[in-house]
């Protein structure tokens, strides 16, 4: 019954509970064992202006912004560049953050995957696809069926609740877009009594995530070998599983063979409308796994996350060369006064180096003339 979807709600929040514990308690003890570091980042100084500018007007200001910021504030346009750089830097999650999230999501997705193929394997539907629709809409639900769904839906309702406060990806709306669209797949199949074909559709997911957030951990962690390992059988089961078994097996089933067996109605149209959106976002993020692919086939090493969180390869590549020369006319400006007060004080140094030795000799020649 519909109504027996209640539960998942109060289930949603006691998911984003269990995930606080198990972060504090499993997952950043875990962390330290692999040994993830976080980088040390350089704070910005409390200046309230551009701290007001930051928070209500934006967080990359443009140039005539960093003119005006300048002057009302006294300070130099590359000073303003660099402080929103540190800024922006500060609000960006640390390694440790970032594997804690993708430690939690393999947790559940490992433990569904599992659960899910040991409560589907000796069903009839899962290997002659036809069973889904034979019988319906009069069809039993297992005990282990139904809290496989309830606990589906909770866990993607609580990632949905989290969305603000987890970590912000280039992805960012298609991840909202896809939590959505799955827990609208899982909610109206399990009304409209879909559930043998929605039991295969979540099972087809979790087989692939799990192997995902397992390549995070280690790339968090800079085990490099184990994370290229890890994310080319990732790459493998997802194009597989999404690109062939989805839409050969899970969507034909949905749209051709079920006409066999019943006439199409409302639920039928909204139910495989939901499935071509989630196919949709799974041909978008076959596109990123392949140029990974092949920067890992070209480079022999996936460099990073195509989708990595926003903001982080600018700043932090530009935070990483703040010790370096600064370059442009205002550098050489800045070099050329640094290397002037060194020779100068190297100058002092060495005059007063001399003073002293001609002083000493001067001392030492009158001692010697008051011993005669």
């Amino acid at each position: 019954m519909p109504r027996d979807l209640l539960i998942t709600l109060p289930l949603a929040f006691a998911f984003i509970a269990l995930r606080y514990v198990f972060e504090r308690i499993i997952a950043i003890p875990f962390s330290k064992c692999l040994g993830v570091k976080d980088r040390i980042r350089i704070r910005a100084p409390p200046i309230p202006k551009l701290e007001a500018f930051y928070e209500h007007v934006s967080r990359q200001p443009s140039q005539s912004q960093v003119v005006s910021l300048g002057r009302q504030c006294g300070l130099s346009q590359r000073k303003i560049q660099t402080w929103f750089r540190h800024r922006r830097n500060q609000d960006k999650p640390s390694n440790t953050k970032k594997f804690c999230e993708a430690s939690w999501r393999f947790a559940f997705y490992l433990v569904s995957f599992a659960a899910g193929l040991g409560s589907l394997i000796d069903t009839p539907w899962f290997w002659d696809h036809k069973e889904c629709w034979r019988g319906y809409p009069k069809q039993p639900v297992a005990d282990a069926h139904y809290w496989y769904y309830i606990l589906e839906l909770s866990f993607y309702l609580s990632l949905l609740l989290s969305v603000s406060v987890d970590v912000k990806r280039k992805d960012f709306k298609e991840q909202v877009v896809h939590h959505i669209a799955t827990i609208f797949l899982i909610g109206f199949s399990y009304a409209a009594n879909y559930v043998r074909v929605g039991t295969l559709v979540m099972l087809v997911h979790d087989s692939s995530d799990f192997l995902l957030e397992s390549a995070k951990m280690f790339h968090y962690a800079v085990w490099t070998t184990t994370c290229d390992s890890l994310f080319v059988v990732f790459a493998v089961v997802f194009l597989v599983t999404r690109l062939v078994v989805f839409p050969c097996r899970i969507v034909h089933t949905t749209m051709v063979l079920s006409r066999d067996f019943f006439q199409p109605f409302f639920g039928y149209y909204f139910f495989n409308v939901l499935l071509l959106v989630l196919q949709g976002l799974h041909i978008f993020w076959a596109y990123l796994i392949l140029r990974m692919l092949y920067k890992f086939v070209f480079t022999g090493k996936v460099e990073r996350d195509e989708r990595s969180d926003e903001e982080s390869e600018v700043d932090e590549h530009e935070e990483e060369g703040e010790e370096e020369e600064p370059e442009g006319k205002e550098g050489e400006r800045n070099y050329k006064q640094r290397k002037e007060t060194i020779n100068s004080k190297l100058t002092s140094l060495a005059n007063n180096c001399v003073l002293n030795n001609l002083t000493n000799q001067r001392n030492l020649n009158i001692r010697l003339r008051k011993a005669r």
